[in-house]
């Protein structure tokens, strides 16, 4: 969906499920620009989650898309959204860190990357021990999931995501209401690997590294305590002054990794806080960013698509909120405002000066249904950073 369209992406959205499930074509001419928006929101309504039902649905209406669209685009805008819906929407009895890796894997061997896994008490061996705090009292190990692909030389981009596949709240426990949807706490896992399938099979010319903190936070005799101290990989202590705020933990020691090889462009996603839904709602992701060029540019990539972000400040007065009297920073503001402000705040700590960073604090759910986006899992912003690198660092494809 690029510049100068004009029908809306969501206008044939409801009819996949609601028609006659025959193929269709459009019967009006329209703009390849258009052509393309159109047949990707159709595709989009077409999705179902029917893992767990038997029998399985019926088939849906299907668009033969005009010769005008961007079909490769189209197809790899659809996987990647279906992969992230997919994951995102597993509960987390059948998506804990391990599934989490074999969908990893599925995408190296699919498309020639490279993975590596460190697990459990390596973590601490090889210097991840914020990711082993959080994810060592579960019995399914914590693990750090790092994919490669590209050329050596190629401009260097890297994406984080929170993989926090189940969030209890650790000792400092949710309520039932509250831990009822933490299936859905590694949506920011889900959408780095939606994005990474996008780069990798519309082949973008980037170096493209993609780095996975999976663990699922629990409650035993050695989970993390509030008021623990904890190193991390950068060296500096972390006062622990809430368990439930860990995702920032595990992207904390991710984000200090990603950083070690200097990419030109670093963008995280993690469904990191309920403030940031409360300032923004549920369909419109909150974004930080450290690097004027680089959140200007993207601010242009957003309106070219139908894939919505809202930049939200690193406003630096709130840094201090984060100051800790035993520590060098805690994990938590003292006060209770804006409080995806200072999530942003201690994630830029783990973040070199000079590297472009994009933080986005996504839902990475559908809480009703609109046409092509059904209630439940879902990817919100992949589309717009896809189209922030394609236009940084060149690709044929436009949307």
């Amino acid at each position: 969906m690029g510049r100068g369209q004009t029908a809306d992406m969501w206008l044939l959205g409801n009819l996949p499920q609601m028609l006659p499930p025959h193929r269709y074509r459009l019967a009006t001419a329209v703009t390849p620009q258009e052509a393309t928006a159109l047949g990707l929101g159709w595709r989009l309504g077409q999705y179902r989650f029917n893992r767990y039902q038997d029998p399985v649905p019926a088939t849906v209406a299907e668009l033969v898309l005009p010769e005008t669209a961007d079909a490769a685009y189209v197809e790899a805008a659809v996987e990647a959204a279906y992969l992230t819906r997919d994951l995102v929407t597993t509960p987390a009895n059948d998506m804990g860190p391990a599934q989490l890796e074999e969908a990893a894997q599925v995408l190296a061997v699919t498309y020639g990357a490279d993975l590596t896994v460190i697990s459990d008490g390596d973590l601490e061996g090889q210097n991840y021990p914020l990711i082993y705090a959080v994810g060592k009292a579960s019995v399914n190990a914590p693990r750090l999931l790092d994919l490669r692909w590209g050329e050596f030389e190629a401009p260097k981009v890297t994406l984080v995501g929170k993989g926090v596949c189940f969030d209890s709240g650790g000792l400092d426990m949710k309520s039932a209401q509250g831990m009822k949807m933490m299936k859905k706490d590694m949506g920011g896992a889900a959408h780095v690997l939606g994005l990474a399938l996008m780069i990798m099979k519309l082949n973008l010319p980037v170096r493209l590294r993609v780095l996975v903190p999976a663990v699922e936070n629990s409650v035993a005799g050695n989970a993390m305590r509030p008021l623990d101290v904890i190193p991390s990989r950068k060296g500096i202590t972390v006062e622990v002054g809430n368990t439930d705020a860990e995702g920032r933990l595990v992207l904390a020691d991710a984000l200090w990794e990603a950083v070690s090889e200097q990419p030109e462009l670093l963008v995280d996603f993690a469904t990191l806080t309920g403030a940031a839904r409360v300032a923004l709602g549920s369909e419109l992701p909150a974004f930080f960013c450290n690097h004027e060029p680089t959140a200007t540019a993207f601010q242009q990539a957003i309106q070219s698509g139908d894939d919505p972000l809202w930049q939200l400040p690193l406003h630096e007065p709130y840094r201090e909120l984060l100051n800790s009297k035993v520590a060098d920073i805690s994990n938590i503001s003292s006060g209770s405002y804006g409080g995806a402000i200072t999530a942003a705040l201690f994630l830029r700590e783990f973040v070199k000066p000079g590297i472009p960073w994009i933080h986005i604090d996504v839902m990475a759910w559908n809480i009703r249904s609109l046409p092509g986006r059904p209630e439940g899992g879902e990817a919100m912003g992949i589309r717009s950073v896809f189209e922030l690198i394609r236009q940084r660092f060149g690709g044929e494809l436009g949307v």
